[in-house]
């Protein structure tokens, strides 16, 4: 049992050790990490000069956002808004989102699902949880991942995680970790779930074109040789890629039909992808086993989905839906998208260019970073957690601690014309720490 939740009993068991008694063995493991929220509150209150902790894009005036999803807040029918959404989600949006996804994936050659609404891409998750895994089955992740895995697979769902290395030696995403991870972890019951998030969270990582061929080759290989395999594909950053050498879609369009033994889920939404943190609009898509008409199946597959909502949340709000379809037909959307992007590709370029033409290394080097909104520094000296309170308490500068050596910036929330200040502002404290 986390330590965490061992606590909450604890205090729970002071005032009425009866109350104790009638929670689940679920609700007696339930806790809320110390982790990246508790950081951006601590931040929040104490990071006056850079808060590089939030997962969301910032400018000068606040939130980033679109005028083309902002004008519909004054321009909605209430027809859109007051009544409830179908528990599968409104229909127009839902084909609207496939469109997208064909739009976004030449590579995919098989049938795929009408999209399920989710409440965003978190609530996805935990619906492949419920869906996919049993107690005691195995996720592959990369060593690199975000916590909320954790609690949603491990902690609530009761699977088991197995990580590999995300990066290998020369610098690149390390695929054949990840496909060795697989193999071994197929042994225990022949089936594995392992998801691929990309743009990775926390280390602002896409695979290049060869990497991501040879991830969908070894899974599809794997899944021929006898094992079952969900491949959710985490795509909650889509579209945010920053250099040339990247993967330009998502890796479901290279996995969908391409085996019996193989389920490609597609996760994702507008949450990050066009900037509406607040809506919490996300999508579950299902992908064809192989290149016959499985439209049945995965019709039938939806209506378990619509079905787990319905048992749970009843439906996702109608009127951020309505906000989404609308704006996703505006003429103006793709470009406004366009223009923000090009923004936050100038500040990864910005931290990419500080951390090369300074001589940073004898305190801390950086990990591949190419799209996304974050990046992640390995510190050599002094430990992630004590150099995030020194920063905060002393500078202002708010960064999150994912272990003893990786501290995660976002780029995201923070001008270019700061970045050289921010890494010089990092390297004075750590050199005062390691003395």
């Amino acid at each position: 049992m986390n330590a965490l939740a061992k606590e909450l009993n604890e205090i729970i068991a002071k005032e009425n050790p009866v109350v104790l008694d009638m929670l689940s063995d679920l609700g007696k493991n339930l806790f809320m990490p110390k982790g990246i929220v508790t950081q951006s509150a601590e931040a929040k209150e104490k990071a006056h000069k850079y808060n590089v902790t939030i997962g969301i894009a910032t400018d000068k005036d606040g939130p980033m956002f679109l005028d083309s999803v902002y004008q519909c807040f004054t321009d909605m029918k209430p027809a859109d808004i007051f009544p409830y959404a179908p528990s599968s989600g409104k229909p127009e949006l839902r084909k609207r989102w496939k469109e997208k996804i064909a739009d976004d994936t030449p590579s995919l050659n098989a049938g795929f699902s009408l999209p399920v609404v989710t409440n965003a891409l978190t609530h996805g998750l935990k619906i492949v949880s419920d869906m996919f895994m049993n107690k005691g089955d195995t996720l592959v992740l990369p060593n690199m991942f975000w916590g909320n895995y954790r609690l949603t697979f491990s902690v609530i769902g009761g699977a088991e995680i197995a990580t590999y290395n995300t990066f290998n030696e020369q610098g690149g995403f390390d695929v054949d970790a990840l496909l060795d991870k697989c193999r071994e972890s197929a042994q225990i019951n022949g089936k594995i779930t392992v998801i691929l998030n990309f743009p990775n969270n926390p280390s602002g990582y896409s695979p290049t074109n060869s990497e991501a061929k040879a991830i969908a080759e070894g899974l599809i290989s794997i899944a021929n040789n006898g094992t079952k395999v969900i491949a959710i594909t985490d795509d909650a950053y889509f579209g945010l890629f920053y250099e040339d050498d990247i993967y330009p879609e998502s890796l479901f369009g290279l996995l969908a039909g391409k085996s019996d033994n193989l389920l490609a889920v597609k996760l994702d939404g507008s949450t990050k992808e066009h900037f509406v943190w607040g809506l919490r609009v996300g999508f579950i898509t299902f992908g064809a086993t192989n290149s016959g008409d499985q439209s049945a199946m995965m019709g039938a597959l939806e209506k378990k989905v619509t079905g787990l909502i319905r048992g749970t949340i009843s439906n996702c709000p109608h009127s951020s839906q309505s906000i989404m379809l609308k704006a996703l037909n505006n003429t103006e959307f793709d470009a406004e998208r366009a223009g923000k992007v090009q923004i936050m590709k100038g500040r990864a370029v910005s931290f990419k260019k500080a951390l090369t033409q300074n001589n940073f290394t004898d305190q801390f080097e950086f990990y591949p970073f190419n799209s996304g909104y974050f990046m992640c520094l390995k510190l050599k000296k002094v430990d992630a957690e004590e150099l995030r309170i020194y920063l905060l308490e002393k500078y202002g500068v708010g960064g999150i601690s994912i272990n003893k050596t990786d501290f995660r910036l976002a780029f995201s929330c923070l001008d270019e014309n700061d970045t050289e200040d921010l890494f010089k502002i990092i390297y004075q404290a750590c050199g005062e720490l390691s003395k």
